[in-house]
């Protein structure tokens, strides 16, 4: 433990002056206002390492930190793993709001009584609910808050264990889980920091309360600190950006380098046919790659619908043998713990040279609290059983195309890992069917990217958060930031309806882009097959927001 004033932010990370003073403020609540890439996430990584390093935050008690989606919440785990270490870092505790009710609903459930009362093993499906045996996502904010608000001990366990609580992406707050906040932690002695922009609140769809920030600051008493510096984008990505600034928030506008910097790349591309659209797409992939790219580091953006509106460009990037990932379905699922030990597993047994996969496989399965000779037993169990296991996969009568055999693997392996091993990976596995859901979910994922071509290196390469590149909605790239960042299709037919959301939803889009943003339009998009709603296959240029590039071009 050092004194407060000793600490200085970790790994030579240089803080303005109004994230510093987030970072290190003692006694009262702060709201922070941040555009993209002022380092929201950084920031909090800083003040929980802050706050653990000087006691601010008491052992034995926590952080809690709260955030609005599931890649959200594992960044700033990470995050604050590496800044901190694996000791600090054990105190804290990076949730999703549907995590954070969850656990809340698993540690306290006999309080639920009459409609709402649930058995000890109720599920969570996506759309049904079936009075105490399954509830819905919808259902986990009403149903914390209806313990939160009619049992104490509820309320005073939760405030005793954590003196400090961050809400990440703020902006995106509903109603209900505001107000889980608001009762949990409202009025007590217990520190609270918000981040969020305003200018990136897309979340109205989903029931976004709006000036949430500013509600809370008011019910908190929170200092406010805006953030004014990005540190993502080069600085002609950045002009741009603040174009749209002055245009969405006059009075938020940050301070630009007025100089001749071009830094930055920035491509306006028009087409006749989304099959134009996609081989232009795809090789520009191609010579990214080539050119020592990360896979990992290029993002496909659509407003809306990217399995159809993306379509034609996924065949294309199959047929040339690039990876990607369609984030629609993947990426929740690449978050779980346990998916990514069934993952790694497969690697193990099935491709060469992944010694990544395997020391990670093997730091999850070890049995750290066994003794000596029993942890060296089971390693040497385990050892046996991935030899065994990629025997059998190498040999000519396993059909790598068959979900049987890889089913019967598994199963024997994460037999072998054991329940109680698999449960502690997450809270989330300790009640309910969670856990037998990501193993399933785990299961189709990799069926589905198999039965593409029948390369198991290449689905598992699909999967990966590495290996591929990634297809995502503006809604799930929330949080992320790409050297090379593709907005496909900037067009009145896909970023219609309210113009504060469409304008916030591209503004959250280009601002992805670290160095090189490719804006793509086509005059034609055929209707998918099979789609029934309305697809408009003329296209119209949104030229509003292509000026915003187009000014930068000029």
């Amino acid at each position: 433990m050092i004194r407060r004033d000793q600490w200085s932010p970790v790994d030579g990370v240089v803080l303005e002056p109004n994230a510093m003073s987030a970072a290190t403020i003692s006694g009262e609540s702060v709201v922070v206002s941040a555009g993209p890439g002022a380092g929201k996430t950084e920031l909090l990584a800083q003040r929980a390492d802050y706050l653990l390093r000087t006691g601010e935050c008491p052992y034995p008690r926590r952080i809690l930190a709260v955030s609005v989606k599931v890649d959200a919440a594992r960044n700033l785990r990470e995050r604050v793993r590496r800044r901190s270490g694996t000791q600090l870092a054990a105190r804290f505790d990076s949730l999703t709001f549907h995590a954070f009710a969850k656990r809340i609903i698993d540690n306290f459930r006999p309080a639920l009584t009459g409609y709402n009362a649930l058995s000890p093993s109720y599920r969570i499906d996506p759309d049904t609910r079936i009075d105490g045996e399954q509830i819905t996502f919808d259902d986990l904010a009403p149903l914390a808050l209806e313990i939160i608000e009619a049992n104490a001990y509820a309320r005073g366990g939760i405030r005793q264990t954590y003196s400090h609580v961050f809400l990440d992406e703020f902006q995106d707050c509903t109603d209900q889980q505001y107000q889980l906040i608001k009762s949990v932690f409202g009025p007590t002695t217990t520190i609270l920091t918000a981040v969020g922009d305003t200018k990136q609140r897309i979340m109205a769809w989903a029931g976004a309360l709006d000036g949430v920030m500013q509600t809370f600051a008011y019910d908190f008493s929170a200092q406010p600190l805006p953030l004014y510096q990005n540190f993502r984008s080069t600085p002609r990505l950045r002009r741009m950006q603040n174009r749209m600034i002055s245009r969405m928030d006059p009075g938020a506008v940050s301070p630009v380098e007025e100089s001749a910097d071009d830094d930055g790349v920035i491509d306006v591309l028009k087409f006749d046919t989304e099959y134009d659209e996609a081989r232009e797409i795809a090789t520009l992939v191609e010579k990214w790659l080539e050119e020592g790219t990360p896979p990992h580091e290029i993002s496909i953006l659509v407003r809306q619908q990217p399995h159809l509106v993306a379509a034609v460009l996924g065949r294309e990037l199959t047929l040339r043998g690039i990876p990607f990932r369609n984030e629609q379905q993947s990426q929740d699922l690449s978050a779980e713990p346990a998916a990514a030990l069934i993952f790694n597993f497969i690697r193990v047994v099935a491709t060469d040279r992944q010694p990544h996969a395997y020391t990670e496989l093997m730091r999850v399965a070890h049995r750290s609290t066994s003794s000596e000779n029993e942890s060296a037993r089971f390693d040497s169990r385990l050892k046996g059983m991935l030899r065994s296991a990629r025997a059998a996969v190498q040999s000519s009568t396993f059909e790598t195309d068959d979900p049987v055999g890889w089913g019967l693997l598994t199963e024997e392996f994460l037999k072998l890992v054991s329940r109680p091993v698999l449960t502690a990976l997450s809270p989330g596995y300790e009640q309910g069917t969670w856990l037998d859901d990501v193993i399933e979910q785990a299961h189709k994922a990799f069926y589905r990217e198999l039965a593409v071509d029948g390369d198991v290196g290449q689905a598992l390469r699909r999967l990966s958060e590495v290996d591929a590149i990634r297809i995502l909605t503006v809604h799930k790239c929330k949080g992320l930031e790409f050297d090379k960042v593709v907005v496909l299709g900037v067009e009145e037919q896909l970023f219609w309806g309210d113009p504060i959301a469409a304008i916030s939803e591209f503004f959250v889009a280009i601002s992805r882009a670290k160095y090189h943003l490719v804006l793509t339009y086509a005059k034609h998009r055929d209707r998918p097959d099979g789609v029934t709603t309305r697809w408009d296959s003329q296209r119209t240029p949104h030229q509003e927001f292509l000026e915003f590039a187009l000014e930068e071009l000029s």
